[in-house]
């Protein structure tokens, strides 16, 4: 039988490498895409890979502050992406 810790060990690199992969992915997709709205979510999934990444050291270190962080990353790259979606739309942020 494997310990509990071994295979939490195991499942935290398949889950950074994966993680790491999309990243790598999302940012292939950053520098070719055809278009501006293809980068616009590649910046997007690259936030979302960043925070999945900090959740995962933060479950590999076992502390709680990475969670935190995570939470003002989220909202900092939620904001960003619908402020610069709205100024690729219409050529302003405020109206």
């Amino acid at each position: 039988m494997i310990p509990a810790d071994t295979l939490l060990d195991i499942a935290l690199v398949i889950s950074f490498v994966s993680v790491a992969l999309a990243q790598v992915l999302a940012m292939i997709r950053l520098v070719i895409g055809p278009d501006t709205g293809d980068r616009i979510l590649a910046l997007d999934t690259m936030v979302v890979n960043a925070i999945g990444l900090i959740i995962l050291l933060g479950i590999a270190q076992g502390t709680r502050i990475y969670f935190e962080a995570s939470m003002i990353i989220a909202m900092l790259g939620f904001v960003s992406t619908v402020a610069y979606a709205r100024f690729v739309l219409r050529g302003d942020i405020i109206e």
